[in-house]
Formats: structure tokens, C-alpha cells, sequence
């Protein structure tokens, strides 16, 4: 008897090619047949029903449908007929029912606010769009108002009103300077929802006279600006100085800054308020506060814990955000500000209600004259939405009545239907916050069989493999199918045809005889078509003589032979590889029909060699191993694989074992190891051999496991410590009984090509794995956050099928299930997949950057809706770049930047920006598939910043009091430059550095001369650049002055001999005789000597150590009687290091008429020149005056 296989579950009017279970006119089917087919109006197209429109541009309503023959469009504008003929600025586009109002050349958008809805028609019936609810988009300017600057006390508390114009959309508020930048927020600043900018309590740095609201209308791309606001926060000193200097003795001279105190909400008021949100928006709530310290809020949810994944905190944690937010997420929520002073609560009841959305929406219908069906639409929404069906947009209640029709609440019966009940329904599902409104047509078709397969199409296939013969057909009613063998055969009944529902036949093993001619007829009560195909039968192509295993010395020849048995009328094509790729390169090996030749074989030659034949249907390969060996100097017993094991048998067959016998071959002087079992399916995979078991070298015999549905034929092969022998000759051969698959296809996956498929895809079975005939496989798929049942079709033994028609990517559970005649295999898991990506329609919006120094930026952007993403958020986008420099206004155009942040994040840092720089940026949304578009340009400007180094330095011109410098202003100012600073400081002559200058020089300065230097010093310079922001990087030089010739000589006496390695060493000796002399005084005077050493010395006295006078530049009076008297004024060092003014001859005091002034800890310089003052005393051992190289050496020596 015909076997038959339903592929699609449940019974379906129409039977398409592979029994698609979607409309015949929704699908590719032959052109031919598409022109006579009928279908109702399909609404493809259509404007958003709230519709703002840009009043500076042409409106354009769409409505785009199909249908055949094509409709026709009608419009209603607010309830009634709008007759767009006697409008001269309105037009629809050609064979579209798109409108077209040409406002630009006059007329207003104002004109044509309202309520529009399409009617697409033809004689089948009539689809409508929802209703288009046109405004032009609104964008008023702030009311003038006279804003009083505010002054506060620091640390109250403050809120500043921002009340933008109501736009249309709804204003985008942000708060910025007069510079355009951002005002800083953070937890003790920030925006509320409202637009409101709030401040937990004030300080002396929230001074500012530019607080200016900002309003971006985005759909006209404006942007309104309030009035500034002047806020002056006054300190306590501040506060205390006023009084003081207006009122004395008031209670307020001492005024204190407002005292720490717990926190109060300023935003919401009360302890309780109230939120409704609709199902699916992102619930928004929000807490600020004001107190001292600045508090910090918290949140939780009173009933319940917050839902993961789908909270955020915003602003500082002062706004709470749930996304997708539905019925679950109603309850009390409770924010709670806390300081270190006290706590305060506010509970905010959230109300969630929805508008409509679908549970089942309509789905179009087709069926056959006499036929039932039904129309669902169920919603679901909160209220419960109130379900009203039309047809042909007409309420069904004045509707002309059709007595196949039965309305019961969501659903319409339809009952022995004929071609006049073809129409479109609408379903409209509504409640106080919204509708859904949907077409679904009703399609009755009576069409007669019709043949899609061309005409005798020739199958040809292997012997002993399955042949498949299409018939793909078309008819209403569905047709039944018979197919023939022969010109005069009877309908095929035997148990090895197997017909598909859509209409293949399947012989599971084709056989010489099955070569023939097929007659598939389709049959209904409209008529009869049917096709001849051909089919032939092949002999399969087999290796009758294999490469053999060889064992050859090196620098010897071999030859491996493959000979091929096909059938006569294909031709084969052979082909030799070398472990599995190419032969080498090398005329060493040769080729011909039968033969494979390698002359002088050398070492790299041994490996695995296969013979290849592949003709148009099958191919057939064997392969043989070379083993290359050292040539043998002397005869030696003769060791080699073993010969092939024979006289294989095959006993105890039962359906799932067989027991294997065989006799060993000879071990050729090495022992056997091992065994090796191959087998070879010759229904599935003929030619082909796999491994079955391996047993130890003492076995002859193997217990083996079996599977289902095989035509097994076994061998065996021998390995010794040379190889692996031959195989031997293949056993009889012995097929086991069918079964049901016992596994399932791996590898499922679900993934769309286009935006309206679902591809599922599997690694098939092999025939091996089959178990029985009839493999075929039950794919079954539904969206995985529906309430829909499984779809499900029985397929071919393919790897692909696509489901067309589906939602962009939306996630689907996916089954793929084994079957053959037998049964099915287990219960397959099922695996998600999603419907085909689009690319992201939505912008990010709310795109805002925080300027965090002059190189590094924050950008900020609020998240597209996931639905708009339309597949696999990857991530989001930033192209950036450089618009001009604020320096340099004629700066060429930069390339654009690009950073790409993944996943969901909705902030990026950008590095490296240039300082005191134009930029501009746009965020875009990345998908699998894609960028979506790009939002808005945002433009910022980077602060200034430290300037680098003057580009050069140099010291010009110098004299003997006087030095110039000359430099470059830096390479980059990073901003304007305010002034240079130049540092400068004596160096002696052993490196010791003297006080540091401080000189403050004009930005617009590039030379300057210091005067009043000392004589023959070196001085070192450092030398930097100042923007507002600070210094920059610093360049040091060296120069000295130049020597007086007058005073070249006393300087050299007293700087520079004393500091001379030959004047020390010269000390040290005159110190050394002079001891000497005191020790011998000593001696002689203990023997009694007398030695009248003043005498001598004032009879002799040395020039070298004679007193030298003040005047001439010699040291002061020497004495040996008055060793503890104060020494004269001509001493260069008294007792208390005291260094005394007029015997200074460098000092910095003695520039102009005198120095007020000192030095700081780290040896700047802070005194300006004035009028002179008396000297201060000296305390302890330190000099009153500032030192100088020359006092330093009068103070050494």
C-alpha cells in the first residue's frame, strides 16, 4: 500500500510546494500562476497614527498596499470624504495611495492638521490604515520675563525654574553658560525631569551671572534659550565684611554659614505621591533632595525586590528607571535621602496600566468553495480592550450579511464559504489608551490542479540510494496525487513508494528496474492536470583492483595500481593525493590510467597514497601506504606486514549483533598485535569503509553491536610491528532490521537572512544513522514570548527550511525532530533562534558630553528602544572630530574618528582631544546587520590647558650688569597665552645656586634685558609659559655676565685664587711649618733656651703674613696680645658670621635705593623695590642680608 507523509501538521486548504502553510498569493509561485490568481487588498505601508510633521516641508501621509487586480485608494479626513481633487496642492503618488501636499510653495501645515485614514480597494474588498493623526510640529520662544538676580547664603538650598514653552514634541531641556558649555552636575547639582536645576545647598563657586535654560525642539532642529539668571552666594567673611562696614553692632556681624541640617525633599513634596505608567514605557521616578552635607538617596521597592537587569539609576541615583515595565512591576516604591545628619522617606505608588496588545492578531485567510475557518483576534490590555470588527471598513452591524458568517466576541466562524464571501475584515481592539487595528482577508478561490514541475525533468541516480521525483502542484480544492509508472501502468501501491504531501515520490532503494518513466496526476473537482519525469538508474562506481600497501628500499621504483568499474555512461575522473593533498611537484612521479609510478623513492615519499574516482553522481577512493626503508646490504630474514586474514564467516545474526570469525594470514616473522574490523553499508554509503572493532592479536572471533537498517559486509585486517596487512575479502553481506531513529540532527540554528525570514538549519543525519527508510524530519517553530502553538512541517531529508513572512528579529523556539517510516526519534530540546535582522531605526538620543579636561570628554547618550535595534545590540558608535581650533579659526578639516563601545552602554570616554578645540560627534546604534542612523551633530569645546615649552631660549648681548634673553613663543599654546615667567639665580664657582628671581614678563614680549647683574656671574634661567589654566612645561639656559677689568685683580685674590687647588695646598704647608716651628719652640724652651719670638717676628717680620690694609684691598690688622678683642672694622669675618652691609659687594641690596622684601621657603623672590629702611639685627649666627658670591668667600677665608 502507498505509504503517505504529511509534512504539514493539521489539514491546510491550499498545498503549496514544500505545503507552506501562508497564503498562495503571499509567496514566489510562477509568474504564470500569479496572473490569474485573485487576492484581496493588503495595507503594506502606512504613516505612524500620531504623525508630526515638520511645517517647513512638504507633508507626505503614506499608504502603500497590494492585491490583484491592484486597488484603488480612497481618504477620509476627519470622518468625512476627502476629495483630494478639488485640493490643488494635494496629490497621490501614481498606483500608491501615498498623499502628497505641497505646502512649500504656499498654503500652511496648519491647514491640514487632522485625522486621516486610507481605504485600499478592489473587487475582492477593501483594507484601511489606522487613523493618521497629523500635526505640524510646534517650537514657540521663551515668554519675556524680568529674572532678579538671586542671592543666597552659602549652603541654603535652591532651585531654579526652567518652565519651557510646550513644543510639539515636547522640548529636550539642558542648562549651559553663555559659552555653551554644560554646567557641571553631580550629586549636590543636578537636572530634574521637570527641567528644573536643583541644588542640594549652594557654595561660593555656584557664583555665576549666566544660568541659562536651553530647549531643543528635535523635529525642527531648534533650539530656545530662557533668560539668564544671576546667582551670587555670599561666604561668611563676605557676609560679615558688609554688615561690618554698614552696620556695626548688629546681630548679624557675626554671621555663621547655614548649620548642618537632615535632609528635605524638594522634589516630590509630601511624604506620598502617585505614578501611572502604561505597559512597556520606561518607568521613571524621581527623588531630590537638599540638606548639609549633601545627602545621598536610595531606593526599594516597599513589596518586592527591583526587577534585575531592568533598573538603572540615573542622575546621581536621584532618578530610577525600569524599562519594559508591565502589571508586575505596580507597587510602592520608597526613596530615602540620608546625610549624617538624618533620614527622610517618600513612597511613590506606581500604577501600571496598558494599552491594547495582541495575544492572537488576525491572520489571513484562503480557503476553497465549501470550506470552514475562523478569524481570532484576542488582545489584552488594562482596561480590558473592547474588541469591534468591521469588513471591508465597514462596521460588521450595517454590514451586508453573509449567511457563511458567524460572529461570536473575538471570533469570526465562517462555514461552507463561496467566492462572494471573499472580503477584509478589520479588527479593532481599543481602551483608553490606545487601539490596535488589523486587516485580515477572507479569500475564496476556486482554482482547478495545476503542475509547477517541468515537464519530463530527468532524474538520474545511483543503484541501491533513494531517488526523489518531484510534483509540485497548486489547486483549490486541495488536489489529490496518484503517480503512474509506464504509459499504461496502474497507480504505484507497492511498499517501496513513499509519497510526500507535497507531492514527491520517494523510492528508498532505487534499483536497475526502477529506470522508467513516472506520471504524477493531481485531481479535484475543478479538473485534472498531470507531467511526466524520467528517471535512470546508474551503476555505482567501484574500485575492483586497490592500491596495495608497499615496503621499498630507497632509491628504488614503485607502482600502485587502481582500477575502476563505473557505469558506461558516466566517465570517471581519477585522481591520486599524498596524505590527503596534492602529489609533489616533481617528475619522479608519474601517471597514467591505471597507475601510479614513483622512480628513485626517497625517504619524504613514504605516507598514505589514495586513488580518487569521482564521476557527476559518485565517487569511489582507495589508498595504500608506502613505507620507505634503508637499502639491505646482506640477504636478511624477510620481515613485512602481515598477509590479509580469509575465510571470514558470520553466525549467531541477531537484530542488533553478529558474531565474526576469521582465520589469521601469515605474520611474516612479526608477531600479530591486533586486529582491525572494517565494515560497509551497501544501502547507504557502498565503497565506503568504516571502523567497527579492533581485537587483540590472539582473537579470531568479535561479538559485534549492530544498527538498524544497514546492509552490513565486514573485513579484516592484521597489524604487526611492520604495518597493517591487506584487507581481507569482504564477509556475506547482512542486513539488519528497520527502527526509529534514535537520535536527532545536531547543529540546529535559527537565524534570519532578511529582515522577514527564519532560516533553521541541522546537520542531517547520514543513512547510516537513519535506522529505517523514509528519513524525513519534523521542523517545528513558534515565538518564544508568545502564546502561540507550535508550527510545524514535515520535510525531506534536507538541512535547510526557511520560514518566510516572520516579524524582524524576533526570538523563536526551534525543534528539529528525526522520523522515518518506523517512528520518531526522542523528543528533541528546543533551541532559540531569532528572526532576520534590519537595520536600527532610531537614533540615541539625549546626546550630551561633559568636558572632563582639556584632552578628555564624556559622552552621553539615552539608549534606543530595543525594539528599534531590530537585532543583536552590538553596541554604539561615536564618530568625532575637529571642527577648528579656537586659536586657529582657518584649521583644515580633520578626518573623522571613530570609537566603538560594546554592548548596552549609554556613556564613552573620548582621549587624546585636542586643548582649546572646536569638536563636533554622533552617536549611532550597531546591529549584526549594521549602523542605525546618526543622531544629531553635538559640538563642544575643550577647555584651555597648560601650554608646552618656549620653543627656544637663547641669552644675547651680555655686559657687565646686564644680560637679554630672546625666545619663541611655544609650538602649542593650548590656549592664549597670559604671561611668561622667568626665574633666574647666581651659581658660584662650586656650584652652590644663590636666591631665586621671580619676573613676570607681557604674553606679548619675545626679548627682554635684566639689568643690574652681577659682575663675572653666571646665572641660570628658567624660563616658562602661562594660559589661565597654569604654567606649562619649563626650558632652562645658562649665561654669565661679563668681567670688570678695574677690579679683575681683587676679585681673582678673593674668589678666585682662594678657590684654587695650589693656593690650598699652599695654606696647608705654611699651617704644617708653622706647627713644626711651635713644636721645636716647645722642646727648646723645656731645655731652657730662650727664643724671643716677638722679637724675631717684629724684627723680621714676613711679607707674606704682614696686616693688609682696608683701603688697598689687604686684610685687616694682625695681632698675637689681643686675642680677645672684637675684631676691627676691616675684618672681612667676625665671630658671629655676620656678614655687615657695606662690606658687601654684590649684594642684592644694593640695587636702586634699597629692597623691601624677602625670599620664600622655596627661594623666590617677593619684594619689590621702594623706599630704603633700616637694616633688621642679625639673629643667631644668619645674615640679616642676602648673600653674594663674594661674601661667601670673604666669609670661607
Amino acid at each position: 500500500m502507498l505509504k503517505k507523509q504529511h509534512i504539514c501538521a493539521g489539514r491546510v486548504p491550499l498545498i503549496l510546494f514544500l505545503c507552506q502553510m501562508i497564503s498562495a498569493l503571499d509567496v514566489p509561485l510562477d509568474p504564470k500562476l500569479l496572473d490569474d490568481l485573485v487576492q484581496p487588498p493588503t495595507i503594506t505601508q502606512q504613516s505612524p497614527k500620531d504623525y508630526i510633521i515638520d511645517p517647513r516641508e512638504n507633508i507626505v501621509i503614506q499608504c502603500e498596499a497590494k492585491g490583484k487586480p491592484p486597488p484603488s485608494f480612497s481618504w477620509t479626513r476627519n470622518g468625512t470624504h476627502f476629495d483630494i481633487d478639488k485640493d490643488p496642492l494635494v496629490t497621490m503618488k501614481p498606483g500608491s495611495g501615498t498623499l502628497v501636499i505641497n505646502i512649500m510653495s504656499e498654503g500652511k501645515a496648519e491647514t491640514y492638521e487632522g485625522v486621516y485614514q486610507c481605504t485600499a480597494r478592489n473587487e475582492r474588498g477593501a483594507a484601511v490604515s489606522n487613523n493618521i493623526v497629523v500635526r505640524p510640529s510646534r517650537s514657540p520662544l521663551w515668554t519675556k520675563e524680568r529674572l532678579e538676580p538671586i542671592i543666597l547664603r552659602n549652603g541654603q538650598s535652591l532651585v531654579l525654574p526652567c518652565r519651557p514653552p510646550i513644543g510639539l514634541p515636547p522640548a529636550i531641556i539642558f542648562w549651559m553658560d553663555n559659552s555653551f558649555q554644560r554646567l557641571p552636575q553631580s550629586e549636590r547639582v543636578s537636572q530634574g525631569l521637570n527641567g528644573d536645576l536643583y541644588f542640594s545647598n549652594v557654595l561660593p563657586e555656584d557664583t555665576r551671572e549666566d544660568y541659562i535654560c536651553y530647549a531643543r525642539f528635535n523635529h525642527t532642529q531648534t533650539i530656545q534659550q530662557k533668560q539668564p539668571i544671576s546667582l551670587k552666594v555670599i561666604s561668611v567673611d563676605e557676609l560679615n565684611d558688609t554688615i561690618a562696614a554698614n552696620l556695626s553692632d548688629t546681630e548679624f556681624y557675626g554671621a555663621k554659614s547655614s548649620k548642618e541640617r537632615p535632609p528635605t525633599f524638594l522634589t516630590p513634596e509630601g511624604n506620598e505621591s502617585h505614578k501611572e505608567e502604561l505597559r512597556g514605557n520606561v518607568l521613571s521616578l524621581e527623588c531630590i533632595a537638599e540638606g548639609l552635607p549633601t545627602p545621598i538617596i536610595y531606593w526599594i521597592k516597599e513589596d518586592g525586590t527591583l526587577p534585575v537587569n531592568r533598573t538603572f539609576y540615573r542622575n546621581f541615583k536621584k532618578t530610577l528607571q525600569i524599562i519594559h515595565v508591565s502589571e508586575a512591576d505596580s507597587g510602592n516604591y520608597q526613596c530615602i535621602a540620608k546625610n549624617a545628619l538624618g533620614a527622610v522617606h517618600h513612597t511613590i505608588s506606581v500604577t501600571v496600566k496598558a494599552a491594547p496588545y495582541w495575544i492572537v492578531a488576525p491572520q489571513n485567510l484562503v480557503l476553497s468553495p465549501g470550506e470552514n475557518g475562523t478569524l481570532i483576534c484576542r488582545a489584552n490590555g488594562n482596561p480590558k480592550p473592547r474588541i469591534s470588527w468591521l469588513t471591508n471598513g465597514v462596521p460588521v452591524e450595517i454590514a451586508l450579511d453573509d449567511p457563511s458568517r458567524k460572529i461570536d466576541g473575538d471570533t469570526i466562524i465562517f462555514s461552507n464559504v463561496q467566492e462572494s464571501s471573499s472580503a477584509v475584515y478589520q479588527c479593532n481592539a481599543s481602551n483608553k489608551y490606545g487601539y490596535l487595528l488589523a486587516n485580515a482577508f477572507v479569500n475564496v478561490l476556486a482554482e482547478p490542479p495545476r503542475i509547477l514541475t517541468s515537464a519530463n525533468t530527468l532524474y538520474q541516480v545511483i543503484a541501491n540510494r533513494p531517488a526523489l521525483l518531484d510534483c509540485a502542484f497548486f489547486g483549490s480544492p486541495m488536489p489529490t496525487i496518484e503517480w503512474f509508472k509506464g504509459t499504461k501502468g496502474s497507480a504505484l501501491h507497492e511498499d517501496i513508494y513513499i509519497l510526500h504531501d507535497n507531492g514527491t515520490l520517494e523510492i528508498p532503494v532505487a534499483q536497475k528496474d526502477s529506470t522508467g518513466t513516472y506520471t504524477c496526476v493531481a485531481r479535484n473537482k475543478l479538473g485534472m492536470a498531470k507531467n511526466e519525469v524520467h528517471l535512470e538508474i546508474k551503476d555505482p562506481t567501484r574500485i575492483i583492483k586497490q592500491p596495495e600497501y608497499a615496503v621499498v628500499q630507497r632509491g628504488s621504483k614503485v607502482s600502485f595500481e587502481c582500477k575502476v568499474k563505473h557505469d558506461h555512461t558516466l566517465i570517471p575522473t581519477i585522481m591520486w593525493l599524498k596524505d590527503n593533498g596534492e602529489l609533489p611537484n616533481d617528475e619522479r612521479f608519474s601517471t597514467d590510467k591505471d597507475h601510479l609510478v614513483v622512480s628513485d623513492v626517497k625517504d619524504d615519499d613514504g605516507g598514505t597514497y589514495t586513488c580518487t574516482a569521482n564521476t557527476t553522481l559518485d565517487s569511489a577512493s582507495a589508498s595504500a601506504v608506502l613505507r620507505v626503508v634503508a637499502p639491505t646490504p646482506t640477504p636478511a630474514p624477510i620481515y613485512d606486514v602481515p598477509n590479509p586474514p580469509f575465510d571470514l564467516e558470520l553466525t549467531n545474526q541477531l537484530d542488533k549483533s553478529v558474531q565474526l570469525t576469521w582465520t589469521p594470514g601469515d605474520d611474516n616473522n612479526s608477531p600479530i598485535k591486533k586486529f582491525i574490523i572494517e565494515y560497509e553499508d551497501a544501502m547507504h554509503e557502498a565503497g565506503l569503509w568504516r571502523h567497527q572493532a579492533e581485537v587483540s592479536g590472539t582473537q579470531t572471533t568479535a561479538q559485534l553491536k549492530l544498527s538498524p537498517y544497514v546492509n552490513y559486509s565486514f573485513r579484516v585486517m592484521a597489524e604487526n610491528g611492520i604495518g597493517r596487512s591487506m584487507p581481507s575479502e569482504a564477509s556475506e553481506q547482512y542486513l539488519t532490521k528497520a527502527a526509529e531513529p534514535d537520535q536527532n540532527p545536531t547543529a540546529v540554528e535559527g537565524l534570519g537572512t532578511e529582515p522577514d525570514n527564519l532560516v533553521i538549519t541541522w546537520k542531517p543525519l547520514n543513512g547510516f544513522q537513519s535506522n529505517g527508510p523514509g528519513l524525513q524530519y519534523k521542523v517545528s517553530w513558534r515565538q518564544k514570548d508568545g502564546d502561540d502553538e507550535w508550527t510545524s512541517v514535515v520535510v525531506a531529508n534536507v538541512s535547510k527550511y526557511i520560514v518566510s513572512g516572520t516579524p524582524t528579529f524576533v526570538p523563536y523556539l526551534i525543534k528539529v525532530q528525526a522520523l522515518n517510516d518506523v517512528g520518531f526519534a526522542p523528543e528533541p530540546a528546543a533551541v532559540m533562534g531569532h528572526s532576520g535582522e534590519d537595520l536600527p531605526m532610531v537614533a540615541p538620543g539625549n546626546v550630551h558630553v561633559n568636558v572632563v579636561n582639556s584632552t578628555l570628554a564624556e559622552v552621553h547618550w539615552d539608549p534606543v528602544p530595543p525594539k528599534s535595534v531590530r537585532g543583536h545590540l552590538q553596541g554604539y558608535r561615536i564618530y568625532y572630530w575637529k571642527t577648528q581650533s579656537s586659536s586657529k579659526r582657518n584649521r583644515r578639516h580633520i578626518e573623522k574618528k571613530i570609537l566603538t563601545f560594546q554592548g548596552s552602554k549609554t556613556h564613552g570616554m573620548l582621549p587624546g582631544l585636542q586643548p582649546y578645540s572646536h569638536y563636533a560627534l554622533n552617536v549611532r546604534v550597531v546591529n549584526g546587520k549594521g549602523e542605525g542612523p546618526a543622531s544629531t551633530d553635538k559640538g563642544f569645546h575643550t577647555p584651555e590647558g597648560v601650554p608646552s615649552a618656549p620653543s627656544s631660549l637663547k641669552i644675547v648681548n651680555p655686559t657687565l650688569d646686564s644680560l637679554t634673553l630672546e625666545w619663541d613663543p611655544p609650538s602649542h599654546p593650548n590656549g592664549i597665552l597670559t604671561e611668561y615667567i622667568l626665574k633666574y639665580q647666581p651659581i658660584n664657582n662650586t656650584h652652590e645656586l644663590g636666591p631665586l628671581v621671580d619676573l613676570k614678563i607681557p604674553a606679548n614680549k619675545t626679548r627682554w634685558t635684566l639689568k643690574n647683574l652681577n659682575f663675572s656671574t653666571r646665572y641660570k634661567f628658567y624660563f616658562y609659559a602661562q594660559t589661565s589654566v597654569g604654567s606649562g612645561s619649563q626650558i632652562t639656559e645658562e649665561a654669565i655676565t661679563t668681567v670688570d677689568e678695574g677690579k679683575k685683580a681683587m676679585a681673582s685674590r678673593q674668589v678666585d685664587i682662594a678657590t684654587q687647588g695650589w693656593f690650598i695646598g699652599l695654606m696647608c704647608a705654611v699651617a704644617l711649618l708653622i706647627l713644626i716651628l711651635l713644636i721645636v719652640c716647645f722642646i727648646r724652651r723645656n731645655k731652657g733656651g730662650k727664643y724671643p719670638v716677638k722679637e724675631k717676628e717684629d724684627a723680621h717680620a714676613d711679607p707674606e703674613i704682614q696686616p693688609m690694609k682696608e683701603d688697598d684691598g689687604t686684610f685687616g690688622e694682625y695681632s698675637d696680645a689681643e686675642d680677645h678683642k672684637p675684631l676691627k672694622k676691616g675684618s672681612r669675618t667676625p665671630s658671629d658670621r655676620t656678614v655687615k652691609k657695606e662690606d658687601s659687594d654684590d649684594s642684592l641690596v644694593d640695587y636702586g635705593e634699597g629692597v623691601n622684601g624677602q625670599f620664600n621657603e622655596d627661594g623666590s623672590f617677593i619684594g619689590q623695590y621702594s623706599g630704603k629702611k633700616e637694616k633688621e639685627p642679625a639673629e643667631g649666627n644668619e645674615s640679616s642680608e642676602a648673600p653674594s658670591p663674594v661674601n661667601a668667600m670673604n666669609s670661607f677665608v
